[in-house]
């Protein structure tokens, strides 16, 4: 550790970690023209007509469509931006009927709070229409709305819409263009994949995790559509195909990875000159060339057709597996393709699980009774204590309790800092640009900052939306600058309840929920592992359809968890700190299923196949392992276990030999015991 962050006045790690930007992707450039445009046309309609409060109600509800304006597919943008606005349109007229109506007023919104809660639990656009359904009530039960009961709801709707229509402008055009790019972008992903391998570990560990995102959106876009059209549109049907030849390839990686030699760099070549076709749309034959076997020097490279077997496995997999890829880009036949991970189901059967989910789910119940504490003590306390425009206390604590955007403690420093930061632009604009048009040129400007900040990280998305925010309240209550500080002192209300009712008076708060996913994690690695190596003549034996969706749903539950390791790590002491100790198992349990699927290409490609008496001790001892973490705080404060065994009959240079090591390397992590045998 540097010198700097060992100083005693140097900020705490847990608290660098939060306040660092993520990593610039670039400026969404069509996000942020629709921005500009979708939050400054309202207002300027509404000025032109003569009723800018209405102009500035329908541009809040622009703000929400652009806030949910995230997807890249066209019809994921429908259902990211039209259903959030339905909950919206809801919450804004419970809030605007019971406004002004005292305690009435409390107990209302603290149950749109609860229904809210629940809501999120269940997926991405559940969690932004349960945002807004809170949200908009708690600016109609805080705001004094313009026009008959049914205009606010209209025009909040009506913002939102607009978003959506400029975001569909290309479809006619684009349609399936946003599908085929994230295919693509997976063979571009895979392609570094196979740079990596043999190479560095924690380089090839990054490109890993990068295929595994690529696949899970890539799959998630396709899949969902496909299930839409019944499996008729060809080109989904060329594109799933497409994904389901990229498995062997992103199987064959491991084996490279293992046997630590670097791939020729005509493989990964030719794996981009796969993801050039795909991304131009080409049905014609793709004939990207090979390198030779074994070359005895600069040897010109062969075609795909008239390349040889290459003499070693890992090798070999990796050519097979690129012709199998070239074939798949001209496969059309919907009957031909195998949905890897299996449809989504029909959208009946998926409300009946949504509203099992909501209902049933202990989770459910819990982070909707968190979330209707903090909002019932922050509108009674505005009830009982006069704070003026208190509707903003409700509103920090809308955005800091979401359950998917990350720890609530780093949210709550993060909305604080953020508020701070944008409520000095705001201060400066409010007292210096005269209302009217100029509002809609600020608008214009500002607005485009939302999209363009919000991938750095919550609180650069708090300081671009504050000040919009606050231009569209000055246009509604004309308070001007004496705005500012009140929002501050509500900000920092609404982040103290959050912080106290929220997060320190539930345990579960303190604690890492990453010992438990990481068991599981286990548990369904000793399953794959059990089901790789068994006899695929053997009755019972999975095929390899099974096969391969068992192992994407462990990759994605695997890149689930570093997702939740690396929120864990913003937590302060002792969470953050415990956190920090499961990262080297994590890492162990991907080393074990990255070994099992190499063991899996060496068998496929002439290797003995082990004895099922390897392969079950294996799992025993995975099982062991993952009954240890269950009963754990951290990796080294669980039950010791003892040294797997080596079976009798075992090989020592058996095909199993290496995941043998790797599965002894995560108990020699996870137990204090100095040796667990060789």
């Amino acid at each position: 550790m540097s010198r700097a962050f060992s100083s005693p006045i140097a900020p705490p790690e847990w608290l660098v970690r939060t306040l660092k930007p993520a990593p610039a992707t670039g400026i969404p450039w069509p996000a942020v023209t629709r921005a500009a445009i979708a939050m400054s046309l309202p207002l300027a309609v509404g000025l032109a007509t003569g009723y800018p409060s209405y102009g500035a109600i329908a541009s809040m509800g622009a703000l929400s469509g652009v806030i949910g304006d995230t997807a890249t597919a066209y019809r994921m943008r429908v259902y990211n931006i039209a259903v959030p606005q339905l909950f919206g349109a809801i919450g804004i007229t419970l809030g605007s009927l019971v406004y002004g109506h005292g305690w009435l007023a409390v107990v209302v919104v603290t149950a749109v709070a609860l229904a809210s809660g629940m809501i999120s639990t269940v997926g991405a656009v559940a969690s932004v229409s349960g945002l807004l359904l809170l949200l908009n009530s708690v600016i109609g039960a805080g705001l004094p709305m313009p026009g008959a009961w049914w205009a606010p709801p209209l025009l909040i709707s009506g913002g939102g819409l607009l978003v959506l229509a400029l975001a569909l402008l290309a479809w006619p055009i684009r349609s399936g263009v946003p599908e085929r790019l994230a295919v693509a972008d997976t063979y571009r992903a895979v392609a570094a994949l196979l740079e990596a391998a043999g190479k560095d570990a924690a380089t090839y560990a990054t490109a890993r995790q990068t295929v595994t995102q690529s696949l899970n959106q890539a799959y998630d876009l396709t899949l969902a559509r496909r299930a839409r059209d019944h499996g008729r549109n060809q080109e989904l049907a060329r594109l799933v195909g497409q994904l389901n030849a990229l498995i062997p390839l992103v199987e064959a990686a491991p084996a490279a990875q293992l046997a630590g030699r670097p791939l020729p760099d005509a493989l990964p070549a030719a794996v981009r000159a796969l993801a050039h076709a795909v991304e131009t749309g080409s049905t014609g034959p793709v004939d990207p060339r090979l390198p030779d076997p074994e070359p005895s020097g600069p040897a010109a490279p062969a075609t795909l057709a008239d390349s040889a077997e290459p003499a070693d496995p890992a090798t070999r997999a990796v050519t097979q597996a690129i012709r199998c890829a070239a074939e798949a880009l001209t496969d059309t036949d919907p009957a031909t393709i195998d949905d890897r991970l299996g449809r989504p189901a029909a959208l009946r059967e998926r409300a009946r699980r949504v509203a099992r989910t909501v209902l049933l789910s202990a989770a459910s119940w819990r982070y909707g009774l968190r979330l209707a504490l903090c909002i019932g003590l922050a509108q009674s306390l505005v009830s009982l204590v006069e704070v003026e425009r208190s509707y903003w206390v409700a509103l920090t604590i809308t955005f800091v309790m979401k359950p998917d955007f990350g720890s609530v403690f780093s949210r709550a420093v993060l909305r604080a800092l953020g508020t701070a930061a944008g409520l000095v632009l705001a201060a400066a604009l409010l007292a210096e640009v005269p209302r009217g048009w100029w509002d809609v040129l600020v608008l214009f400007v500002l607005a485009p900052l939302i999209p363009a900040l919000t991938p750095r990280g919550y609180g650069y998305q708090t300081a671009a939306i504050t000040p919009v925010i606050l231009i569209l309240s000055d246009v509604l209550n004309k308070a001007g600058v004496g705005l500012v500080l009140p929002r501050l002192y509500d900000s920092l209300i609404g982040c103290a309840i959050a912080l106290v009712a929220g997060y320190l008076l539930w345990p579960e708060s303190w604690h890492t929920r990453i010992g438990d996913r990481l068991a599981d994690a286990v548990t369904d690695t000793a399953r794959y592992v059990e089901c790789a190596f068994l006899d695929p003549a053997a009755p019972g034996t999975p095929d390899v359809a099974a096969r391969a969706r068992m192992r994407r749903r462990l990759y994605r539950d695997l890149s689930d968890l570093r997702t939740e390791f690396q929120r864990a790590l913003t937590e302060p002491p002792p969470t953050g700190t415990r956190a920090a100790a499961w990262w080297p198992l994590v890492i162990a349990v991907e080393r074990v299923v990255d070994a099992t699927t190499a063991a899996r290409i060496q068998i496929r490609h002439g290797a003995p196949r082990p004895t099922p008496a390897e392969s079950a001790e294996i799992c025993r001892t995975l099982e062991q392992l993952a009954s240890a973490l269950r009963e754990s705080a951290s990796p080294t404060h669980h039950t010791t276990t003892d040294a797997p065994p080596v079976p009798a009959d075992a090989i020592p240079n058996s095909v199993l030999a290496p995941l043998r090591h790797e599965v002894r390397a995560a108990h020699a992590i996870a137990s204090p015991q100095p040796d667990l045998g060789s």
